[in-house]
């Protein structure tokens, strides 16, 4: 096992790693940036760091610094959470060239999934299901066309570096893809670095399914479910759940099989999301995430295994310490990502909690690094917390959700707690009827008055 980790994060995510080491009795060490001192995980920490002014590019980007914490600190391993610098390969490769651990899956993985074209390919020969498109990125804007008359509208335009909407474009003619592929091409290259796109088969309806795997990296591999992260505004997910109200056992146990042996077939570290768009009973690979993701609890909740904690465990070297079989699933979860934000424009809201309440009872899990008196800073992601739910089935999950939702008190702040507020009250999302579209729908029709 590791002598002592680095969270090269901050927020809730680098609380929960930081609970989780110490479970295993690891010492920490916390980074910050100088807007971060006053942060829940920097005090709870064994040792703390500052590595840079605000800017994240400063602080928590800033490899050099983050390679000068763990010398001075004596960290032989560094987790790093989501966001930042989690699914960066060249920052697997450099730790490892300073004799330092990375936390998460060999960098030729991360390089293979980063890039959507190549892990679409990668997806077809290991057996996975995947959408209709491009075999690759896209040139002139003639062979586009010829693509998509293959394809068939409408389609989709969608940058291979890229993710969380950006570069993405819904095409539903001929004429719209010349003036589609130029905008998506700019802010790929904007965001990303890169102007590589291709299409792919825009699906109208389908619900958004992510299989949850674990690997030791020695051709062991399980899954552990699914989750439903359908509710979603621009791209992002905003509500998430599992099981899936879409699927049944045999339609989870296939799709999880599938991608838990295709996990095995690379000889998969670490924890993983394999996401799908699942319309008329076929599942459509689009990507797959190399990290732990945020809505994991939904996971842990259903599975009473803790993730970060096996994913230290691999990457220390140990074996799984589950089989498939051993894997139980038990009721639903439900989380909702409170933001820092406006409910209806999504204006993020940075400042001071003057009040802060969280929820609490049977079944009620905050993971949050907030606290009364503190000051979200406006620098970074708005994410406030998140509260995760759980009941023997679904209907009790929801009740016990509102009733969360009710207790929860955060004042000073705007955040999206209303919004979910309503959400929970929805017919749609109470019979389970709702597909990755629905929150714009909802947000079109009123839904949530200012």
């Amino acid at each position: 096992m590791f002598d002592k980790i680095l969270i090269a994060n901050r927020g809730e995510i680098a609380l929960r790693v930081l609970r989780a080491c110490k479970e295993l009795g690891i010492p920490t060490v916390a980074v910050h940036s100088t807007a971060d001192e006053d942060a829940m995980h920097v005090r709870l920490a064994d040792e703390s760091v500052c590595i840079g002014p605000p800017a994240a590019k400063d602080s928590y980007l800033n490899v050099p610094a983050l390679l000068s914490a763990c010398e001075i600190t004596g960290a032989d391993a560094v987790h790093p959470g989501y966001g930042f610098l989690a699914e960066n390969a060249r920052f697997a490769e450099i730790l490892a060239d300073h004799n330092v651990h990375f936390i998460g899956p060999r960098p030729e993985h991360i390089r293979l999934m980063g890039d959507k074209i190549a892990a679409k390919r990668a997806a077809r020969e290991l057996g996975i299901p995947t959408v209709p498109g491009s075999d690759g990125g896209v040139g002139t804007d003639d062979e586009a066309i010829r693509l998509a008359r293959d394809i068939g509208f409408p389609l989709m335009i969608k940058a291979a570096a890229g993710g969380g909407g950006r570069g993405m474009k819904v095409i539903r003619a001929a004429s719209e893809l010349p003036a589609g592929l130029t905008t998506a091409r700019a802010e790929s290259l904007a965001a990303f670095g890169d102007d590589t796109v291709y299409l792919e088969k825009y699906l109208e309806r389908p619900r958004h399914i992510e299989v949850q795997v674990l690997g030791d990296g020695k051709g062991r591999a399980i899954h552990l479910g699914e989750r439903d992260c359908s509710l979603q505004r621009r791209h992002q997910k905003v509500w998430e759940e599992g099981p899936s109200p879409a699927l049944n056992v045999a339609t989870r146990d296939q799709i999880g099989e599938t991608v838990a042996k295709a996990m095995r077939d690379i000889k998969y570290l670490g924890v993983g999301t394999v996401e799908f768009l699942y319309e008329d009973g076929k599942f459509n690979f689009i990507e797959m995430n190399t990290r732990i993701q945020v809505e994991h609890p939904v996971t842990e909740m259903i599975t009473d295994i803790d993730l970060v904690v096996e994913q230290i465990r691999v990457a220390a070297g140990s074996d799984l310490m589950f089989a498939q079989d051993s894997v139980k699933f038990h009721g639903h979860a439900i989380e909702c990502r409170i933001n820092a934000e406006n409910p209806v424009s999504f204006r993020p809201s940075p400042g001071k909690i003057v009040h802060y309440h969280p929820p609490g009872g049977l079944g009620v899990r905050v993971d949050s690094a907030v606290y009364h008196g503190y000051t979200i800073p406006p620098y970074y992601d708005s994410l406030v917390g998140k509260l995760i739910v759980h009941g023997k089935t679904r209907s009790e999950c929801l009740m016990r959700l509102k009733r969360a939702l009710d207790e929860f008190v955060i004042d000073g702040i705007e955040t999206t707690l209303p919004l979910f507020r309503a959400l929970a009250r929805e017919t749609d999302i109470i019979d389970g009827d709702y597909h990755i579209h629905w929150l714009e729908g909802f947000f079109a029709r009123g839904g949530l008055e200012q």
